[in-house]
């Protein structure tokens, strides 16, 4: 959440604009440094014009060597050789006109890619540090494939320990926002503008933030928007948000489309649900053999029963008999997750301690794990090179007619 540095309400509201997000607004410079202090990874400080050239300049010298990832851009109504070689000797990235808010918005983006180019130099020279993409998948509805991916979004942010971004790739009738109670106002098919171009400044500006940490990517409202979402588009997006998160949480159609396969393409792990009923079963093991035909690793493989306590003549050894995969969690039953759905509120928000949300934290926890066991893999590197590592395609009709063979 960057940090505006401004006299008077006015300015903030136009930075608003030219930032694209939510921002933590000071109008002191000790409200600064207790902003500073008190968010260790931003990287950005943008400074109103009203603002003493002196305060600014003492500021981005006294960060520059204990804090170099920290941008500062200066705003100033009148630009001469004077501030611009003060600000330089200061550490500062970049002098605008704030009459200029393109302008602003461009400074912006450049100090963002140089603070996130220098996170990135320990892993690669010139890479630029990149989260992990969890793709949320069950071949037949009814599964509680949104309660989960919406749950653990809440689990993975732990509160804003991590930035996590929910995107809702159902298309044509996503209900992430529904189950947040998120009015869109933005929305996946406002990126269109983007296209060729997406970077943080800009994807800023459709997220709809939810809790501490944690913001969405709402699905299309209109009808006719969703055949607008193409597979280019959805990569393009899903790459650019990697770079800005720590983790993506991708809530998918339960359908086998071109964009549910690009979700999967470029995933680094796969939750995939099923319930204790034959259909649900069926359509699982067929998504793991295709899986299986298009090379995605089984190490990212997740399992998940949900209403895994359910007296329904099935019990959760006869899943792992039947799919020949472990299971990686379970989730109970309980009237308390309808009751979350409808109220808007996931429950572990609003209940931390219930049995179904100490299940999600546990997978929440697992992924974290899997974070760490898979840095500097071939699966990372075929990630970041935009990816994964997989054998080859069948053509989507085959498996929407037949699944695998």
């Amino acid at each position: 959440m960057p940090i505006l540095f401004v006299a008077n309400a006015t300015t903030s509201e136009s930075f608003a604009f030219a930032v694209g997000r939510e921002s933590i607004v000071v109008d002191s410079v000790p409200a600064l440094l207790r902003a500073v202090e008190e968010n260790p990874e931003e990287l950005l400080v943008v400074i109103g014009p009203e603002v003493d050239l002196g305060a600014a300049v003492a500021f981005a010298e006294s960060n520059r060597m204990h804090r170099p990832q920290l941008g500062v851009v200066l705003t100033r109504h009148r630009i001469d050789v004077t501030i611009l070689s003060q600000a330089l000797r200061a550490g500062i990235r970049e002098v605008v006109n704030p009459d200029d808010l393109l302008a602003v918005s461009d400074a912006c983006r450049r100090s963002l890619e140089v603070s996130q180019g220098m996170l990135g130099a320990g892993d690669e020279p010139g890479r630029v540090s990149e989260g992990q993409v969890v793709t949320v998948f069950s071949a037949k509805g009814g599964c509680g494939k949104t309660m989960v991916s919406t749950n653990l979004g809440v689990a993975l942010a732990g509160g804003g320990a991590r930035r996590v971004c929910i995107l809702d790739l159902d298309l044509a009738f996503g209900d992430v926002g529904m189950a947040l109670q998120l009015r869109p106002q933005r929305t996946l098919v406002d990126v269109l503008a983007m296209v060729g171009s997406m970077d943080a400044t800009g994807l800023e500006s459709i997220l709809t933030p939810h809790s501490p940490g944690l913001d969405v990517i709402l699905a299309p409202v209109q009808p006719g928007d969703a055949e607008r979402i193409t597979v280019a588009v959805v990569a393009e997006l899903v790459r650019s948000l990697r770079r800005m998160f720590d983790y993506v949480v991708i809530d998918t159609p339960p359908a086998f489309t071109e964009t549910t396969l690009a979700a999967f393409d470029m995933a680094d792990l796969y939750v995939l649900l099923a319930t204790l009923d034959v259909s649900a079963l069926k359509n699982l093991r067929l998504t793991l053999d295709m899986l299986d035909v298009l090379g995605y690793p089984r190490e990212s493989w997740r399992l998940v029963l949900n209403r895994s306590d359910s007296k329904v003549g099935l019990t959760q050894s006869d899943v792992e008999q039947t799919l020949k995969v472990p299971l990686a969690a379970r989730i109970p039953s309980s009237r308390a997750v309808a009751a979350s759905l409808n109220k808007g509120v996931p429950l572990t928000l609003e209940e931390p301690s219930h049995p179904v949300s100490v299940a999600i934290r546990q997978l929440a926890e697992d992924l974290v794990r899997s974070r760490r066991d898979l840095s500097g893999s071939d699966v990372e590197g075929a990630a970041r090179s935009g990816g994964r590592r997989r054998r080859s395609r069948r053509p989507l009709a085959a498996i929407r007619h037949g699944g695998v063979s």
